[in-house]
Parts: structure tokens; sequence; C-alpha cells
């Protein structure tokens, strides 16, 4: 995983949001229409292998925005001559903003509850 530190060139899934002449690329690969996605530069700061129990990883990635994170299982699986897939995605921040300030469904409501 070493190897995909730093800057890199990552070609988006066809199910994506990218914009493709005015549409989603996602419009086009549902109506099994392909098009030539280009590639885009991004940028990966720290990858973190967390577990490793065959035939699943866990992975913690902190990156640029515009990151395609199932692009990055894709390519991980083609560095290593296999396939892979990415079964679960959790953003934990955005900028800013992280989950660990975040309300909990009950501190939210005492939250609304205090200002009513």
């Amino acid at each position: 995983m070493k190897g995909f530190m730093g800057a890199q060139l990552q070609l988006p899934p066809m199910y994506s949001a990218k914009l493709l002449d005015g549409k989603r690329a996602y419009e086009f690969a549902r109506k099994g229409i392909e098009k030539e996605l280009k590639t885009v530069q991004v940028y990966f700061h720290e990858i973190e292998l967390l577990s490793f129990n065959i035939p699943e990883i866990t992975v913690r990635i902190l990156c640029s925005k515009g990151t395609y994170i199932r692009s990055f299982a894709r390519d991980l699986g083609i560095a290593l001559n296999s396939g892979a897939y990415l079964s679960a995605l959790e953003r934990t921040a955005i900028g800013q903003f992280s989950v660990k300030d975040a309300f909990t469904l009950e501190s939210f409501e005492g939250y609304l509850q205090e200002i009513k």
C-alpha cells in the first residue's frame, strides 16, 4: 500500500457522480452506455492497514477531496494481481467536520428540547 502514498492518477468508477457531457457518469452506466472517463489527480496523505482477515481487510485512509475509494479498492486488487471491491465505507471526517464532534441521536434530541 506504500505505493499508493502521495500523488496518484486515479480513474473514477463508471458508477460515479462525475460529470460527462453534462450528465452524471452513473446515468450513462445505468443505460449500458460506455463513456471514457479521464484520470484525475488525487493525493493519499495516510494509508493504514487496520485489520487483515482473509478475504477482508480494513484500511484507514486520509486523502484529498475528489478521491474515489472504490477506485482505490479496484487499484489495490490490480496491484495484488487479484480482484478487490469495496464492501463498506465510513467517512469519519470532511475538512474541519469530524464524526467525533457529531451529535448522537439522544444529544440532538436534548439540544432540540433546549432551543424550544
